[in-house]
């Protein structure tokens, strides 16, 4: 179509929804500042007050306190009464906004946007030469991951996730070996090792950091059943009846040979419990998932990179369910149920067994 056959409709429209992302773009900036100043949990439980009695009660600068309040008025996030002066959060909003909403809080995914862009101007290079970026360059990454982690965990993984697995629950409350791969600073390994005290736990991890914050804080809750160690998931020694990896396979420099090595490390009735990306491996199938443009951000700002910078395969965040089926079957596993969680749209969760004693592969 040449420039004089151009749909004007068309064309302002999409102008339109360009414009909009432009301002979403602000906004998510915007909502992170909230979220980590604290500024939405502390209007949640605000009467109507003064742009001064809200940083006052915050601890912050007013005059930057009143500018986030005027984005947060004209983007319909905060309500505004001009004649009094006062702005308010919306119980509706606070839903959605705020820490006691637990994973209904979408505000705490906001500071990814801001790590992002930090590493912008590097990942620029690399469309240009390819390669990637190294797990150090994202210094903040553990810090927001297991903040984010937490909010599921907390409510749902006892609870909700474990019972995926038919007896798994009674078999913990037993007494198993169980190892998480790529356990960042340990938040589902110690939220497990609390639930279940005659169990044992092992996390391990790459991050040096990750696994000194993660003994931190089982040493400091008095956790004698939770253990962690700095190790490469490819390398896996020792034998265990559970196996965990949530939202993290996509991310490995070298998954083929992490899902082998899990494979080989489990006992028989053993069980791998992959949490993962709630997508398609196909492109046209995902553009109608609610949270296709942010995946695909993730993946090229992160996912992918880190693992092609470690010299890895690069499998991003939207590797979908059918390469995962593929790659765990390729690793040895005769038996693959996928199951989901209500309220959990992020992830699907792979039931995957070497000695196919779960029955039937199928999704849940």
């Amino acid at each position: 179509m040449s420039v004089t056959e151009i749909d004007v409709a068309k064309q302002e429209e999409f102008a339109g929804h360009v414009v909009q992302v432009l301002n979403d773009a602000c906004l998510g900036l915007m909502t992170s500042i909230g979220h980590q100043t604290g500024l939405f949990d502390l209007m949640a439980g605000l009467a109507p007050s003064t742009s001064e009695e809200i940083a006052t009660a915050a601890g912050l600068n007013e005059r930057y306190v009143r500018e986030w309040l005027g984005g947060m008025v004209v983007a319909g996030f905060v309500a505004y009464d001009p004649e009094k002066a006062v702005y308010a959060l919306p119980p509706e909003h606070a839903a959605s906004l705020t820490r006691a909403a637990g994973p209904e809080n979408l505000a705490a995914m906001m500071p990814f946007l801001a790590m992002m862009g930090e590493v912008e101007q590097e990942l620029l290079g690399h469309f240009r030469t390819g390669g990637g970026m190294p797990y150090s360059a994202y210094p903040r990454f553990q810090e927001l991951q297991a903040e984010e982690s937490a909010r599921v965990y907390d409510l749902a993984l006892v609870d909700e996730i474990l019972p995926l697995v038919p007896g798994l629950t009674e078999r913990l409350r037993t007494g198993i070996d169980a190892l998480d791969v790529g356990c960042g600073q340990g938040h589902a390994v110690i939220v497990l090792a609390k639930a279940f005290p005659r169990s044992r736990f092992t996390g391990i991890d790459i991050s040096a950091e990750g696994i000194a914050a993660a003994r931190a804080s089982a040493a400091a809750l008095g956790l004698g059943n939770a253990s962690f160690e700095v190790a490469d998931s490819a390398r896996l020694t020792g034998a265990y009846d559970l196996v965990t990896a949530f939202d993290v396979i996509h991310d490995l420099a070298h998954p083929t040979p992490t899902l082998a090595a899990v494979a080989g490390a489990l006992r028989p009735e053993g069980v791998f419990l992959m949490g993962d990306v709630a997508a398609s491996s196909r492109l046209e199938e995902n553009i109608e998932h609610p949270l296709a443009p942010a995946l695909y951000t993730f993946s090229t700002f992160y996912c992918m990179t880190v693992s092609l910078g470690e010299g890895g395969e690069g499998l991003g965040t939207v590797w979908g369910e059918q390469t995962a089926r593929r790659m765990l079957a390729a690793a040895g596993f005769r038996s693959v149920e996928v199951k989901s969680v209500e309220g959990d749209m992020l992830n699907l969760y792979y039931l995957a067994r070497v000695d196919g004693a779960a029955g039937e592969a199928g999704r849940g």
